[in-house]
């Protein structure tokens, strides 16, 4: 008897420390299972999952179960708030439709040595479709059973309530004047009705659609009538880093020069990358990277979904004296969910002198980073300084994300996100 009760104690523990990991960071496979999973804007891997609200914009999720079988997967959607915790509403006061819904399209991979299956969800639809402007988040399980959580993603759906205009600057102070670039923007609350700005009114910035490093809580500097212009010395300030390294995985046959050597047998594939080094003391070079994000790609003229393989990759990374960090180090990017995966974090070879991680990838194009993480935050903050530098020339996507929460209101609105790039309004750029 007493067994029985503690095991259930430690599957309701277990329950509710993944609810409450799913509530902090919503974006995170619970699975080990699930592989390449993707969420974007329909036909469009490399865009971000936003949607505005009441219109035919559309989103696309897929994601691949290694087990190779058939399962029964179903999806739901759930409203937070700008910080991403839980509102206080029920289920149908920000959605229509049902609760649950089953993932239909699914196909078992082909023409590739690895075994799985892909599944695919185009949303949002009649089945069910979001009916506030706001943060959610996408939620997938197992038979119908929510708290079978495979994972979960964000994404945003939005309202035009607000304006903002942005532009990105160089700091002016001597501490990050060649390191770090600025976000300056005004935002017009237009009609709405705002009392208490520092409260109705919320920002969030990302830099290249990133949520671990995201600034929030900034107050603006001038308010006049409706109009709140955020710019202090301080404020909105990251750093810059530098284009990302990428590996190029389209093909395992024809291989790109990232990949030093493969050892291949007639079941699966094993590419090692080329020892990657500290870059924080090279010259800055600009080249066109896809600014952390990867894309199931192949240049055969085959479907990547479902005839892209899979292949066991090794990484490998070299301190400028060859001993360890004081600080673990992270293989970042949404290559390893942004450093929450556990093969993000890397493991220190003595034999090789070396830092070293595996990931299994599918065929595709991948952009990545080496971050050190600051052991004082959970989950940590990721610094790239001593492992890619910062340069402030860099080329960076910012979002602007403006939340309104009305007197009285129980959740808060995403009323715009407005995108500007780095390289804009620079002599020389587009």
């Amino acid at each position: 008897m007493y067994k029985r009760y503690f095991v259930a104690c430690c599957v309701f523990c277990l329950l509710f420390c993944i609810k409450l990991y799913a509530q902090r960071e919503p974006d995170k496979i619970f699975q080990k299972n699930i592989k390449t999973v993707q969420l974007n804007l329909y036909g469009d891997q490399t865009a971000y999952p936003i949607i505005k609200l009441n219109s035919g914009d559309m989103l696309q999720l897929d994601f691949d179960d290694m087990d190779g079988d058939i399962k029964n997967y179903y999806y739901n959607i759930e409203l937070r708030n700008a910080d991403w915790s839980a509102v206080q509403m029920g289920y149908f006061d920000y959605a229509k439709g049902y609760t649950n819904q089953r993932i239909s399209t699914y196909r078992r991979s082909a023409q590739v040595l690895t075994r799985y299956t892909h599944y695919q969800l185009v949303f949002p639809g009649r089945d069910i479709m979001p009916t506030k402007a706001g943060n959610y988040v996408l939620k997938v399980f197992l038979d119908g059973d929510t708290s079978k959580l495979a994972f979960t993603r964000r994404f945003l759906v939005t309202d035009a309530g607000i304006a903002v205009s942005a532009q990105v600057q160089q700091p002016f102070g001597q501490q990050f004047f060649r390191t770090h670039q600025k976000v300056q923007f005004t935002v017009n609350a237009g009609r709405l009705n705002v009392s208490y700005p520092q409260q109705q009114i919320k920002v969030v910035i990302l830099q290249n659609n990133r949520w671990d490093n995201r600034i929030q809580n900034i107050k603006p500097s001038i308010v006049r009538n409706n109009m709140y212009e955020y710019n202090t010395e301080k404020d909105g300030i990251m750093p810059a880093m530098r284009e990302w390294r990428w590996l190029d995985l389209t093909s395992f046959r024809l291989l790109s020069d990232r990949v030093r050597r493969q050892e291949n047998t007639n079941t699966a594939y094993d590419l090692y990358v080329v020892p990657d080094p500290s870059r924080n003391t090279q010259r800055y070079i600009y080249y066109k990277d896809y600014n952390g994000i990867y894309a199931a790609l192949t240049n055969e003229n085959v479907n990547p979904y479902w005839n892209g393989d899979y292949a066991t990759v090794h990484f490998t990374y070299k301190t400028p004296t060859n001993t360890p960090y004081t600080k673990d180090l992270y293989l970042i990017g949404q290559i390893t969910n942004y450093g929450t995966d556990d093969s993000a974090k890397m493991r220190w070879n003595q034999q090789q002198s070396a830092y070293e991680t595996t990931l299994q990838l599918k065929q595709g194009y991948y952009d990545y980073a080496y971050a050190l993480a600051d052991g004082k935050s959970n989950p940590p903050k990721f610094i790239t300084d001593e492992t890619e530098g910062n340069i402030w020339e860099t080329e960076n996507q910012y979002s602007i994300l403006v939340y309104y929460r009305e007197l009285g209101g129980r959740y808060d609105q995403l009323m715009n996100v407005t995108v500007i790039n780095s390289m804009m309004n620079r002599p020389g750029q587009f």
